[in-house]
């Protein structure tokens, strides 16, 4: 048994900024990841950051721009960058469109266990890699202990006097007996514009199984054939107007289909504007996440860019991965595996060309920038949890631009945090199109962090309390990061105070006292006026 004064269950984002935070506080930290590498959507998943246009000024907490700026400087330290580059302010390494920094998961993943690598020396953390959940003991309305699991099978048990769920699916809500949600709540429910008449527990955002490709031009990387290319590639979805393995998708925000472009290597054409409000940005999908530009490099350095693939086209929305057995989930997650595979074969055997050819039989998996051998992250990109019923759930009509308008966001009493971002929700296992719905910059309650009923328990990525809708904005990553740090923090300070979180939020002067702390450490818990919100 390991005991620790924080135990944070899952890797990803919002689980390393618990730990960090509850660290700076002076407290010891059990951190446990299921995969090899600590980062989740950023890391594991392979994702480039989602983030809103001002981020390089203002809008997130202190210690994800620290992530941000160690990024950037791992690439200034030790990469041979290009004189523009190097001089550049806001580095992009990969110039990709999806955000104004663009990077190798692997750097992001360095960069992370080397902020991490203090505490580890001084013997206040504990890392254990390649573990899992499988149960949790519960005494009364306390969470006592989690057992997780390696591949082996070897289990341990670890206890904290705080447990924090930041796995992606929120797997402890179950083993902890933990009130949730899951899928869309109705709108008599929730009251929400976009909300159906009747729940619909089942029904989830698709998930993405994401690959990393260069293209090496008279060469061919042709692999086999897929065992499934057959199903997927004669597959048409009733709402998607056509076949999903084409390089042909709606336009989330219109749900017209329109062709994308896709060029390997295109020759440099001015400077690269990333910037999400401006334009959805996927209309050319090599640059849309390209994450390794060869002429931010010193010439010679780099012979291919290197792209992300995380496109409309490989969201997997045939069965949900949360309330099935484990043989339905691993049937599941091979097949989005399939239907990743499917494309790639696609794209260098049939894909038009530009020239009237088809086919870029020079595509290559690039698995070393993400950690693997086959090309592929090493882990499906996650977009919904389970969800805890909260204190306060966050609705629609919070942060909806149709409903609020020039009123902005509803600016919470409990403020602990902000992000910016559409409603973006994929298609999702009810075959349901995109929802993708404008919204005003919002704030963090931390009453969303606080379970109805259990004491000891937060939340600490996707799984706080929002509903299947403002989860779609509420799931980026510099708001997953907000909403670790301030669940660490939150977890040292009723442990300093003798407090409970719930008697935090109640009493406005405890309340302010914790929000002090928060802001002395970097997190912004209100937006100043910007954009006319």
């Amino acid at each position: 048994m390991s005991s620790a004064d924080v135990l944070v269950v899952g890797g990803g984002l919002g689980g390393v900024a618990a730990a960090l935070a509850a660290l700076r506080r002076g407290r010891t930290v059990l951190l446990t990841e299921e995969t090899d590498w600590l980062g989740g959507q950023l890391t594991t998943q392979a994702v480039p950051p989602d983030e809103h246009p001002w981020i390089e000024r203002f809008g997130c907490t202190a210690s994800y721009r620290a992530l941000r700026d160690g990024i950037r400087a791992y690439y200034r330290r030790w990469y041979p960058l290009s004189d523009a580059a190097r001089a550049a302010r806001y580095l992009n390494p990969g110039e990709g469109t999806v955000s104004p920094l663009c990077h190798e998961p692997r750097v992001a993943a360095a960069v992370i266990d080397a902020m991490l690598a203090p505490w580890t020396a001084a013997g206040r953390l504990r890392v254990l890699l390649r573990h899992r959940p499988v149960a949790a003991q519960v005494d009364g309305d306390r969470v006592r202990g989690v057992v997780v699991e390696d591949p082996e099978g070897n289990r341990v048990e670890l206890t904290g006097r705080y447990v924090l769920d930041a796995t992606e699916l929120g797997d402890l809500l179950p083993l902890t007996g933990a009130e949730h949600v899951t899928g869309f709540e109705s709108r008599e429910q929730t009251g929400e514009p976009h909300a159906p008449q009747a729940a619909q527990p089942d029904n989830m955002q698709a998930f993405s199984w994401c690959f990393a490709l260069e293209h090496r031009a008279g060469e061919d990387h042709t692999i086999d054939k897929p065992a499934e290319y057959d199903f997927w590639h004669g597959f048409k979805p009733d709402f998607w107007g056509g076949e999903l393995v084409s390089l042909t998708a709606p336009d989330p925000r219109t749900l017209e289909r329109y062709p994308r472009s896709f060029v390997p290597n295109p020759a440099p054409d001015g400077e690269v504007v990333a910037d999400q409000s401006l334009s959805a940005g996927d209309s050319e999908l090599w640059v849309f996440r390209r994450i390794v530009s060869r002429r931010m490099f010193a010439p010679g350095m780099v012979d291919s860019d290197v792209t992300l693939v995380n496109w409309p086209m490989i969201d997997y929305f045939l069965g949900p991965l949360i309330g099935v057995g484990e043989e339905e989930k691993a049937k599941h997650l091979a097949s989005s595996r399939q239907l990743s595979l499917s494309m790639l074969y696609w794209l260098q055997t049939e894909a038009p060309r530009p020239d009237g050819g088809t086919g870029w039989p020079g595509l290559r998996p690039r698995g070393d920038v993400l950690g693997t051998a086959d090309g592929f992250a090493k882990a499906p990109y996650i977009r919904e949890s389970r969800r805890i019923r909260a204190e306060y759930t966050v609705v629609e009509q919070d942060l909806s631009l149709d409903v609020r308008g020039e009123h902005g966001s509803v600016v919470y009493p409990d403020s602990v945090g902000v992000g910016a971002y559409r409603i973006d929700l994929h298609p999702s296992t009810g075959s349901d199109t995109y929802i993708d719905v404008g919204a005003t910059p919002y704030h963090l309650p931390l009453g969303a962090l606080l379970p109805v009923r259990l004491d000891n328990l937060l939340p600490a990525g996707k799984n706080i309390g929002t509903t299947h809708i403002t989860n779609g904005c509420y799931r980026m990553h510099p708001t997953e990061w907000n909403i670790g740090e301030v669940a660490g923090a939150l977890a040292a300070h009723c442990l300093d105070s003798g407090l409970a979180p719930r008697q935090v939020r109640a009493d406005p002067r405890r309340f302010a006292d914790f929000r002090d702390t928060l802001v002395r450490d970097g997190v912004e818990p209100a937006w100043p006026r910007i954009g006319g919100y």
